[in-house]
């Protein structure tokens, strides 16, 4: 496994350990599955709104409320991907460390021993696409660890992975 070169270069609280870490980043296939969110959401909002006005005689009403959603999904679109492409990884030896945000940098760090839990998860749309999220519970309850993201099957791997690391590491404990 190598750096993500395509990565941001420092992590918040950067130090020797964490310049060497292997990042690991979601599929690409994660961004067609926001965007067909995002379609499915503005389609559903732009028929209503742009028939209701349309059906009184007024075009223009119409035009400009689809016109108004177009550029809201749009917008989505951007920020979504932007976000998509900020989720970075690394299992390492001791704990996994999580890295996402485009306007504020985060840096989780979950050591495997406070591990309580890894469920791996996948709605309509990730099942469609072929893509599956694994979320970290730990005892913390502020703790947002989730992967998004990764294929089935290297989720499930994962799951397996974190889960005996967990119950090795919380038999110390």
């Amino acid at each position: 496994m190598t750096v993500d070169p395509t990565g941001p270069s420092e992590p918040p609280g950067d130090d020797a350990s964490m310049r060497e870490v292997a990042w690991r980043k979601p599929s690409g296939r994660l961004v067609v599955v926001r965007r067909a969110q995002i379609a499915t959401v503005a389609t559903v909002l732009a028929l209503p709104g742009g028939l209701i006005p349309l059906g009184l005689g007024d075009g223009f009403v119409a035009l400009l409320v689809v016109g108004c959603l177009l550029v809201l999904a749009v917008v989505a679109d951007v920020l979504s991907c932007r976000r998509i492409t900020s989720w970075r990884f690394a299992e390492r030896q001791d704990d996994l460390v999580l890295r996402r945000g485009v306007l504020f940098d985060r840096l989780t760090v979950v050591p495997y021993g406070r591990m309580q839990f890894v469920d791996v998860v996948a709605g309509p749309y990730e099942r469609i696409f072929g893509v599956a999220s694994v979320h970290l519970h730990t005892a913390a309850a502020a703790t947002d660890a989730r992967i998004p993201g990764l294929s089935p099957e290297d989720a499930v791997r994962l799951r397996d992975a974190l889960t005996s690391l967990g119950e090795a590491r919380a038999a110390g404990l």
